[in-house]
């Protein structure tokens, strides 16, 4: 007995606290009210409590019409009745707070115009000009697809796997959620395939869409799944089923970065869409229960048993016989994985450089490239970039075995006496962030590690080979062992461009995006050499001072130029690369051909440093030039993309044509945003382009030109005519070569990743033997495209050529011998002051007819 009168007095002690509460909410309604009537007016306050009571009573007198309210039952409806009002009253609050964000106690909803027209993240697109495919950019690897194009199966398995009721309810499924709630998910979840599409269409989850509330975690959970629910329900007024499953597949994460469907099926399987069979769609319907544990490449037997059990659903639900079950069943698992990243494919530097122009192009006009599914058509042509891409490699791989050779059993990072430099990998690798991390961590209390790790420890990688097939090999090495390895490799880059349209056509970086991602083309900069003297000859012509013609002669002879620069009285004498004067009074165009230093030294200090910067300006380079004496020997550094685009000024009639990488840019849907056609300004006179063109053909045609070894492709068929011109720096550190012709200037640059890696021989080093055959090559496979026959013909005639350049005649003393293209002009191991002569020529011998430096 006492322990019920226990209980009694606990419940009589819980009652009178109630009634104390009930009391004290009663003082604090009372007190609210008398606020309200201070502020309202205690004369409108009863009138709203005489309102509220007369409607309150008529209310209780129809109720009492059919419910007797001396009846024993009526206490209980009337309690049940206003728990449901309360509850309905509550439940509405929920919404409006869910729905608003009120007081940001829940986070933010979908605005109905985002629920009426949702949006998802879409991989951008990048096309070539002929509508080849050659890259994307993404924050989610998507690609939508259309509800036509998935394979009918593929829908019956997601819906016996994941809603089976998807056509009988609105959004929600109450009685999945009940069989949930009692099966504490044992028997599976409750979401709906359109809850889930909510949850990846709007991402509920992210950290923008939770509020205050959703920092408690079971509350948090509550919260997500209302926002569900709600977003559910309105999707399913919005949308068909049809359109709900085409979201669904094309929201979904399938895990390895392959997001929808479509990009699933490639990623997977290789494969379109509508071309999986049922097994293939079962395994990518069987990833939704876990992206990662069923992985068919990280977990094939996990993935095997899924697939299965999606096959059994669908016999479940009648989708598939069980004889068809038991057959598919068996089957082994069978993946082709062909993963995409957004630099895969062809034109890997070339996409760098688009990127960077596509997002500034974008925060002007509010785009972003990684979301919103732009499709971006690039100038490129892919037929010439495959060709540009095979030329490097073909002649790189030749140039590498020839330097390999050449600096067999020494390093080629060599001073300027051929002596090896001391300590070389040590500078390079305390460049580099694994040098850096490993200093923050260990340096002040061991620093012993860092060397440990650096160049004790091997670590497995994969390393880039010219010899193996795959393109690399396999190995161990120590960071310092990798940093050594790479540095024995000569490095290059191309870049081809329509000279009229700025429109490059080909873009080649260097030798392999997935192991050198400098790019060689824009990113890198270093001297032209002999590639800039044709500004010189420009200036000299076009200036109406200095009038100069191609027949205007200069006599080859010592230059010296005490100039003073920073403050500093200095004496620049440049030496011609053969290391004499032949002091033959030359043509400017055979000057030039033969690349000879020292008249370019001489017209340099006739129309003056200043202007030869202003005219290279002038043309398209915009890289800072020092206007000193050795600024017509390409003393200042420059990119190849900017010197090519500088020379497609001689082709196009005298005006600088701004290079341009992407042609127009298209939104999700195919409609252009923005077209875009290069800058034209008149940067010289329209003869003294056409001079220049032939003075540039005169690095062919002339006795001793420099560019001779063009003849060696076959390039000159259909009447095509070329100039060119090569240029090689000092100890031979870099090799430069620019090709032009009617419709396509082409350019490249060869060198090691530091001006210390170079050839030690200029007869192997210079920009004919190294530049000039990555060119060639490219260009005779592209004129051996019949698609690109229009491409060749020879330049148009002069009209209207007042200055002289035709039969300029022989001054008598010019004598017939080779020049390299090399701008060295430190001198040779003799007093500075010598100058030796040129030696006489035996008249018994013939002439080198077959000399092309």
């Amino acid at each position: 007995m006492s322990q019920y009168r226990e209980r009694f007095r606990a419940v009589r002690h819980a009652f009178g606290e109630f009634r104390k509460r009930q009391k004290l909410v009663g003082n604090v309604r009372r007190g609210v009210g008398r606020q309200i009537a201070r502020v309202a007016g205690e004369e409108r306050v009863n009138s709203w409590i005489n309102t509220y009571d007369k409607y309150h009573n008529q209310l209780r007198s129809f109720v009492h019409r059919f419910i007797d309210p001396d009846s024993w039952y009526y206490p209980y409806v009337k309690k049940t009745t206003k728990g449901l009002l309360w509850g309905a009253l509550a439940l509405g609050i929920y919404v409006f707070i869910l729905n608003y964000n009120f007081l940001y106690l829940t986070g933010a909803m979908p605005s109905v115009e985002e629920l009426k027209n949702p949006k998802l993240n879409q991989a951008s697109e990048i096309y070539s000009q002929d509508g080849v495919m050659i890259g994307k950019f993404y924050a989610e690897n998507r690609t939508p697809i259309k509800y036509e194009n998935i394979p009918k199966p593929l829908i019956n398995a997601l819906i016996a796997t994941e809603d089976a009721r998807f056509y009988d309810h609105s959004g929600v499924d109450p009685r999945a959620i009940g069989r949930a709630v009692i099966s504490f998910g044992r028997d599976g979840g409750g979401s709906t395939i359109t809850q889930q599409l909510a949850k990846n269409l709007f991402n509920t989850r992210r950290k923008a869409s939770t509020g205050l509330l959703s920092r408690i975690p079971f509350i948090r959970k509550v919260i997500y799944k209302s926002k569900e629910w709600l977003m559910a329900l309105k999707l399913e007024r919005n949308f068909s089923k049809d359109e709900i499953i085409t979201y669904y597949f094309n929201t979904v994460d399938f895990g390895s970065n392959a997001f929808g469907l479509k990009t699933a099926a490639r990623t997977f399987f290789n494969k379109a869409p509508d071309s999986l069979n049922v097994q293939e769609g079962a395994v990518l319907v069987g990833l939704q229960k876990a992206t990662t544990n069923y992985n068919p490449l990280k977990n094939p037997q996990r993935s095997r048993e899924r697939r299965n059990i999606v096959l059994s659903q669908m016999a479940k639900y009648n989708f598939l016989t069980k004889g068809q079950v038991d057959s598919l069943s068996s089957l082994p698992l069978v993946t082709d994985f062909t993963p995409e990243n957004p630099y895969s494919g062809p034109a890997s530097y070339l996409k760098n450089a688009v990127q960077d122009f596509v997002k500034k192009w974008g925060e002007k006009n509010d785009y972003n490239l990684n979301t919103d599914g732009l499709r971006i058509i690039t100038t490129v042509d892919s037929r010439m970039q495959t060709y540009a891409e095979e030329a490097t490699s073909e002649k790189m791989k030749q140039l590498q075995h020839t330097f390999d050779n050449h600096w067999r059993g020494r390093n080629p990072w060599t001073d300027e006496d051929g002596n090896e430099l001391p300590g070389f990998i040590d500078s390079v690798a305390q460049r580099t962030e694994r040098y850096k991390s490993l200093s923050r961590r260990f340096k002040d209390l061991y620093p012993d590690s860092v060397m440990y790790y650096m160049k004790h420890k091997k670590y497995k990688m994969r390393v880039f080979s010219w010899t193996s097939k795959r393109g690399y090999d396999s190995t161990e090495m120590t960071p310092y062992d990798s940093i050594a390895y790479y540095k024995h490799f000569l490095q290059s880059g191309m870049v081809a461009m329509d000279p009229r349209t700025g429109y490059i056509r080909a873009w080649v970086g260097g030798l392999d995006y997935d192991y050198f991602k400098y790019d060689h083309v824009k990113q890198g900069k270093r001297q032209p050499g002999s590639t800039f003297k044709p500004f010189v000859y420009t200036t000299a012509i076009d200036d109406s001072l200095i009038n100069l013609s191609p027949c205007d002669r200069i006599q080859d002879k010592p230059f010296r130029k005490e100039y003073r620069e920073n403050g500093e009285d200095k004496i620049w004498e440049p030496r011609n690369s053969t290391g004499y004067y032949s002091y033959s009074n030359m043509t400017l165009r055979r000057a030039m051909a033969r690349s000879v230093n020292s008249i370019t030294a001489q017209l340099t200090d006739r129309v003056t440093p200043e202007r030869v910067a202003q005219y290279a300006h002038r043309m398209g380079i915009k890289s800072r030039l020092e206007a000193v004496p050795s600024i017509g020997l390409g003393s200042s550094d420059v990119s190849l993309y900017e010197l090519v685009g500088a020379y497609c000024t001689f082709v196009n009639d005298g005006e600088s044509t701004e290079p341009i990488i992407v042609q127009r840019i298209e939104d999700r849907d195919g409609n252009v945003i923005e077209t875009f056609t290069s800058q034209h300004k008149r940067a010289i006179s329209s003869e003294t382009a056409f001079l220049m063109r032939y003075m540039l053909q005169g690095g062919l045609q002339e006795s001793g030109g420099t560019s001779q070894n063009l003849w060696s492709f076959d390039l000159f068929k259909n009447h095509n005519e070329m100039g060119a011109k090569t240029g090689t720096t000092s100890n031979n550190s870099d090799g430069w070569f620019v090709g032009v012709s009617n419709n396509l200037v082409v350019g490249a640059w060869v060198g090691g990743d530091d001006r210390s890696i170079h050839f030690r021989s200029t007869d192997l080093g210079e920009g004919a033997k190294t530049a000039l055959p990555l060119v060639g090559r490219f260009m005779e496979k592209v004129y051996n495209d019949p698609r690109f026959k229009n491409l060749q013909g020879p330049f148009p005639k002069g009209v209207g050529i007042l200055k002289e350049y035709l039969n300029c005649g022989s001054s008598g003393d010019e004598e017939d011998t080779s020049e390299s293209d090399s701008t060295d002009t430190a001198g040779l191991p003799s007093d500075s002051t010598f100058i030796p002569m040129a030696p006489e020529p035996d008249p018994t011998i013939p002439p080198d007819t077959t000399n092309r430096p």
